[in-house]
């Protein structure tokens, strides 16, 4: 029932060798991108699509707005926002993989003629390439644990918002200890690692259950994205505290 990706250890603050693992997470998202949706699909049950249409949603990205998805992947919940937009807005979708680019522009070339242009970029989510409150809204899944500074990668998205815009961040949550939390533990080890295994990377996906023991909680993650300038932050545990979407909110003028 979870969504596989690859994660690196986040750490709140930079640290030693921090270009050093960005390098490794890119190579190791490149080399997974042929078979990124499936696994997800096949894991979750498709339940990864609909976790995805509640960020949307809770993004609070209305037509005609211009909106940007960080750590994009393969595109899949960028091209959800295009819907939502309409042909009268915009998104960018951003990924530092450029296999995983490739995947997505591929996918978007078949998008619904409803749907807004997405520009498909190149870039890191800790220095994102655009202008001070340029855009409606900013979705995320799957990347915040990914980062190696989740205040830096908080705070660029904060940047990057217009004053009163939301952020909705999707991504892994640990439930609290119990049968839920036992039940992520077994999947995690006995599922996704030997799945992981049978296509030959269990390398690429031994990651998963050690960094979200060091992932920050709920509520830490709400008092990081308060110390980096949001006026607002709410956690939301979803699929029974398993998955999470922090949902924060840029001051009004």
């Amino acid at each position: 029932m979870i969504p596989l990706d690859v994660a690196q250890e986040p750490a709140a603050e930079p640290r030693r060798g921090t270009h050093e693992s960005a390098e490794r997470v890119q190579t190791i998202f490149d080399r997974i991108a042929p078979v990124y949706d499936q696994f997800n699909d096949w894991l979750s049950l498709g339940l990864h699509r609909v976790w995805k249409r509640m960020a949307v949603k809770w993004s609070g990205a209305q037509v005609g707005d211009r909106c940007l998805d960080i750590c994009c992947g393969s595109g899949d919940l960028a091209l959800l926002l295009a819907q939502r937009v309409g042909r009268s807005g915009s998104v960018v979708g951003l990924d530092f993989s450029a296999s995983q680019l490739a995947i997505a522009q591929e996918r978007s070339r078949v998008a619904g003629d409803q749907s807004a242009p997405v520009e498909w970029v190149q870039g890191d989510a800790l220095d994102l390439p655009f202008p001070a409150e340029h855009f409606d809204a900013v979705t995320m899944s799957y990347g915040l644990r990914n980062v190696v500074d989740i205040a830096q990668a908080l705070a660029e998205v904060h940047r990057v918002l217009k004053p009163g815009a939301i952020a909705a961040i999707l991504d892994f949550h640990r439930p609290e200890p119990g049968p839920l939390q036992a039940f992520q533990d077994w999947y995690l080890e006995t599922i996704v690692v030997s799945t992981a295994q049978r296509f030959g990377m269990t390398d690429e996906y031994a990651y998963i259950s050690p960094s979200l023991a060091q992932f920050p909680t709920g509520q830490e993650q709400k008092a990081i994205a308060l110390q980096a300038g949001f006026a607002q932050a709410t956690h939301y545990p979803i699929a029974g505290g398993m998955m999470g979407v922090l949902v924060v909110q840029k001051s009004s003028p």
